[in-house]
């Protein structure tokens, strides 16, 4: 399977957008979209232990450690690794108060340093690597790495307008799937985008009717069997705000239900696959002003809500499973990063040590018991980083 994408992607709340983005919006990209609100669940209704789930033994000892990156004023906004000696990463760099550039970045298993220029006005937001020389950062625009050139690919045209995507990941066969938004005007207006690569251009897919709403997180277990995550937008008459699932089977995609807190609103970030019946998927819920973290499991029969530690701000956006089986989620809000970490013994979320970083990009490491965060660091004025958990 490729690199753990929906960890690798910027993920942020459903109408957010990066912080480098919406500080330099109004003179660089002003048609980006206004950031929208979100929300935090009551207790879980039900809770699993998924099989393949390692018990939390407190095993591992290791601190989140910075790794100088080659950018000194910026953002890093998604990360994803094929090995110990290979993972990329993209952001951008303030060039000035009114331009950015672009950048990927590669780890060689030493250092990282810049591989690459994406083109003009990319601002990449979420990246998957299935090899060296195929790699798709998605943003602003849609661009593709052959391992010599980025390339732009532009998506197919929505009858709902522009389109905004959120993540992508690919499937074994290298097919591509990318998610998010199609909006007329703003976010109050856009509804769930989802377009698939065929290898030589991007084709829109028809989706049920759920109204307003965005899709944030994607994965694939196999070609006929894909994921994608978000949120059901509150509006006049409907229930508060909720998570978002859909699913494809080879031939349609279809909503399925997803547990939620009986009250306050709910969203979905990130999601992950390790099997047809093992899927976890993560995000935030909301009662009143109070978030707290959200996360899901996918057993091959139904979702059912796990229990999660009440973690002030502590909205989840990624979520994956490190080589030494252990299971972790990342995400908080603003300066506020938090890491959870799954507990076989006890079947909840427990606190861990955060990444030091505001969170933007999170991916595992394939035959590695390590963790890699990108984004911004919590101290300086834009200054982007990259933390690794070394297992």
């Amino acid at each position: 399977m490729p690199s753990n994408t929906s960890s690798s992607r910027g993920t942020r709340p459903p109408g957010g957008r990066p912080l480098l983005a919406a500080l330099v919006v109004t003179v660089v990209a002003g048609s980006l979209a206004v950031a929208g609100g979100n929300g935090e669940p009551t207790a879980a209704a039900e809770h699993t232990v998924p099989a393949s789930s390692s018990a939390h033994s407190g095993s591992r000892t290791g601190q989140w450690q910075r790794t100088p990156v080659p950018v000194t004023k910026g953002d890093l906004t998604a990360i994803a690794a094929l090995g110990d000696k290979q993972a990329w990463a993209v952001g951008y760099r303030l060039k000035s108060a009114t331009a950015l550039e672009a950048v990927a970045l590669r780890w060689d298993g030493t250092s990282w340093a810049q591989e690459s220029t994406l083109p003009e006005n990319s601002f990449p937001q979420a990246l998957t690597v299935r090899s060296a020389d195929d790699i798709w950062a998605v943003g602003s625009a849609t661009e593709h790495w052959d391992g010599k050139t980025w390339t732009t690919r532009p998506l197919d045209r929505d009858p709902a307008g522009r389109v905004v995507p959120e993540a992508v990941t690919t499937t074994s066969d290298g097919q591509a799937w990318t998610v998010g938004r199609a909006m007329a005007r703003s976010i109050k207006d856009s509804v769930p985008a989802i377009q698939s690569w065929d290898g030589k251009s991007w084709h829109r897919q028809d989706l049920p009717d759920v109204g307003k709403g965005e899709l944030s997180g994607v994965t694939a277990v196999a070609p006929d069997d894909v994921w994608a995550v978000g949120a059901d937008y509150a509006g006049e008459g409907k229930s508060p705000q909720t998570a978002l699932l859909l699913h494809w089977d080879g031939t349609s995609w279809k909503r399925v239900d997803a547990p939620g807190p009986e009250v306050g609103h709910a969203w979905l970030g990130g999601i992950t696959a390790f099997a047809a019946d093992d899927v976890w998927a993560v995000g935030g819920s909301t009662s009143g002003s109070a978030e707290r973290p959200y996360a899901l499991h996918w057993d091959g029969v139904k979702w059912s809500a796990a229990d999660t530690p009440d973690v002030a701000d502590g909205r989840l956006r990624a979520v994956g499973r490190a080589g030494d089986g252990e299971l972790w989620a990342v995400g908080g809000k603003g300066s506020a990063p938090v890491a959870l970490r799954w507990n076989g013994h006890t079947n909840r979320w427990d606190e861990a040590a955060g990444p030091g970083v505001v969170v933007r990009g999170f991916a595992t490491v394939p035959n590695s018991a390590d963790l890699w965060v990108a984004g911004i660091a919590e101290q300086g004025d834009l200054a982007p980083a990259i933390t690794r958990m070394k297992g």
